[in-house]
């Protein structure tokens, strides 16, 4: 016997209450305690472990869904962070800094040249409700068009709340702490000690110039490094155990397939050019990098190297304890 629905996540105590007052019955605590542990001992297992049980998050193979999402940590310091991973083998697709991550236009052609990269469009995307997705969700589609499965055309995209697109969020964290709180704790030092004030537009422009190409250099040696990891047995027995990059490109391997739908190349071109962004982004604006670029000719100025040494350099220079 097993105790569906409802009733199935109570304790003993609140049933002996329910049967009382739902039922009228007078019936001893203990009696309804060993009642409950006979015909129903998983519940009373995980009820004593006091552990909520997860759902368990399932993708059949490559390419079968991509997790998209944004990260926002570091846009208070002007640069914003996007990125993509695959639900099945957890590579990441893209992972790059820029100082939007709410245009269309440009989370747009990250995806295009993602899918040129890996040869074919995901069965699904998966991103939270924003603005900046609209494109990538035309896109998708479109490439999805002629496809026969479940979730052909207008269903290949999914909308959901952000806590919900658990794979990228989980990954999210996982960067804060291996890289982006290192950042963050950074600029904050170099504010508190009056060096950066980002009511200033020439100090943020300066931010910008020197720092978004040591950003997204650090980026992509994470993700090379996550997607080369080999990642271990989780009590999960649904997510595999294995390297990223094998998982993703030898499914067969795992006994499962690439889910991925082949896209001719004049496709992708096409929605490139009537969705995606190609202005070459410099490191700040126009105006700033003309002036810059004489100035440090004149001062013998280099452009860093190396962030840990320079803003070191710089704090000490300003007192503080760095």
């Amino acid at each position: 016997m097993k105790i569906n629905g409802r009733g199935s996540s109570i304790g003993y105590r609140l049933m002996h209450q329910r049967i009382r007052n739902d039922y009228w019955l007078t019936v001893n605590r203990e009696t309804v305690r060993l009642t409950l542990k006979k015909i129903n001992p998983e519940g009373v297992e995980r009820r004593s472990r006091r552990r909520f049980e997860r759902r368990k998050y399932y993708s059949k193979g490559s390419n079968y869904i991509w997790h998209v999402d944004g990260y926002d940590k570091l846009k208070p310091f002007v640069f914003c962070i996007h990125g993509a991973i695959d639900g099945y083998s957890r590579r990441i697709l893209w992972l790059e800094a820029s100082f939007t991550n709410n245009d269309p236009r440009v989370i747009a052609e990250y995806y295009c040249d993602c899918i040129k990269q890996v040869g074919g469009a995901p069965r699904i995307v998966r991103t939270d409700e924003s603005t900046e997705n609209c494109s990538v969700a035309g896109i998708q589609c479109f490439f999805r068009r002629k496809s026969t499965d479940s979730f052909a055309g207008d269903k290949s995209f999914m909308y959901g709340r952000s806590v919900a697109n658990q794979r990228i969020e989980a990954w999210w964290s996982f960067l804060r702490k291996t890289d982006s709180d290192w950042w963050i704790k950074l600029f904050k030092d170099i504010r508190d000690v009056g060096i950066y004030c980002n009511s200033n537009p020439v100090h943020v422009e300066c931010l910008k110039f020197c720092f978004i190409k040591l950003i997204q250099d650090e980026l992509k040696h994470v993700a090379q490094q996550w997607n080369l990891h080999r990642i271990r047995q989780c009590r999960n027995s649904d997510s595999l155990a294995g390297r990223p990059d094998v998982l993703l490109f030898l499914p067969e391997l795992e006994e499962t397939m690439d889910y991925a739908t082949p896209v001719p190349s004049d496709e992708i071109d096409l929605a490139k050019e009537i969705c995606c962004d190609h202005v070459i982004e410099l490191p700040a604006s126009r105006e700033f990098v003309v002036l810059a670029h004489p100035i440090m000719e004149e001062e013998y100025l280099t452009m860093p190297d190396d962030a840990a040494r320079r803003s070191s350099e710089l704090i000490n220079r300003s007192g503080f304890s760095y």
